[in-house]
């Protein structure tokens, strides 16, 4: 695989675990203001999912998902994260340190990728800039 589906297919994973731990806590919460943030975070997920996903097929690479095993730890360790504190505080704090998690990979791969396509370097630096933001305005809820 090339640098270009490398850090697409980066890109694609970051996205589809930021919109299934977004679902996954946005039914967890209970507060409607944390919610209506978390719904508004799930959308740009979406878009920068569908985004990668549209590059790499229009490139002609397959997307590669993260995995079953994958996606179940996840969700367990939210589950077990939550189960005694579903406050946004508590929540924020989690999505904080994933995002800052993110950032620090997208800066890796920025650098490590740093002459893939133009489009698709953007891409990751859209990425990178809405995870800067998300912690941003997650430190309200703290």
């Amino acid at each position: 695989m090339n640098g270009n589906a490398e850090l697409l297919n980066f890109i694609y994973q970051n996205s589809q675990m930021g919109v299934g731990t977004i679902n996954q806590l946005v039914t967890i919460t209970k507060n409607e203001e944390f919610k209506s943030y978390l719904h508004s975070q799930l959308n740009e997920y979406k878009q920068i999912h569908a985004q990668a996903k549209e590059m790499l097929n229009q490139n002609g690479y397959d997307e590669k998902g993260i995995t079953q095993l994958a996606k179940l730890k996840t969700y367990v360790m939210i589950n077990i994260q939550t189960m005694t504190d579903k406050t946004p505080s508590h929540i924020s704090e989690m999505l904080i340190i994933g995002s800052n998690m993110g950032v620090i990979d997208a800066i890796k791969n920025i650098k490590k990728y740093n002459d893939a396509e133009k489009n698709i370097l953007e891409l990751m630096e859209k990425l990178q800039k809405f995870e800067k933001g998300n912690i941003e305005q997650l430190k309200q809820f703290l």
